[in-house]
């Protein structure tokens, strides 16, 4: 087989150029990001002993898997929406979806082949990988009308600051999006698996986290914007 000549000019007949811009980057880390979190999100996390206040779970606080890269997905769908508009975010949306019905379909495939006889852990890629789909539903439903209602929020609030006020476009979004996707996610992901008193905490716990997450993320967000509108030369300043 021969050689490829990797000085070949990439704008030579028989060759794609490759992409100017930077919109692929952030496309692929984001669906990384979230199939990554949508198989972490099985697994429910505690923290703290057994701590009631008005009937409110205080303690033990309860947190997902998925709660720790999931709110970088925001921060990318800021990014998106930010400097691409709600066409660029929405084609992002839409594939990352697309990408984990694919997930979660080859998770179910996989678990209902007969195993191999020297293979003897069927019970538990089933007790984790098998509950995926629900969780991928969860995901779907809850991400896909989070995501879209923060990429809606943030480019109409971009219309009327332009290029000023960007914190205020970050945060009145993310404040509306995860809202949604919080109480979407916890309720078809857990209920009735979960206690009512450990569902209130779960919703609650899980947006203040998010939240605070991406609040915190405002410096290096700035920062990622300012560099992808930087390196994409279709980006034109509103």
């Amino acid at each position: 087989m021969p050689a490829v000549d990797e000085t070949i000019d990439p704008t030579s007949p028989g060759l794609a150029p490759r992409p100017r811009g930077v919109y692929d980057l952030v496309l692929a880390l984001f669906c990384s990001l979230l199939l990554i979190s949508n198989i972490a999100a099985v697994k429910l996390i505690q923290f703290g002993g057994d701590v009631s206040l008005g009937g409110f779970q205080v303690l033990p606080l309860v947190l997902d898997g998925g709660a720790l890269l999931f709110p970088l997905t925001y921060v990318l769908g800021d990014v998106l929406a930010e400097v691409y508009g709600l066409r660029g975010a929405r084609r992002a949306i839409v594939l990352g979806g697309v990408v984990s019905v694919i997930a979660s379909a080859t998770f179910v495939l996989v678990g209902a082949l007969p195993s191999a006889t020297d293979w003897g852990n069927q019970e538990a890629f089933t007790a984790v990988l098998g509950f995926v789909p629900r969780i991928v539903l969860a995901s779907l439903l809850a991400y896909a009308v989070g995501q879209l209602l923060n990429a809606w929020v943030l480019v109409r609030l971009k219309r009327r600051t332009r290029e000023g006020s960007l914190w205020a476009r970050l945060l009145g979004s993310t404040i509306v999006g995860e809202l949604a996707d919080t109480v979407i996610f916890c309720l078809v992901a857990f209920a009735g698996i979960i206690s009512a008193p450990a569902m209130l905490n779960y919703i609650v716990v899980g947006y203040l986290w998010k939240v605070a997450v991406e609040a915190a993320l405002l410096p290096v967000t700035y920062r990622v914007i300012a560099l992808v509108k930087r390196h994409e030369p279709s980006y034109r300043a509103a």
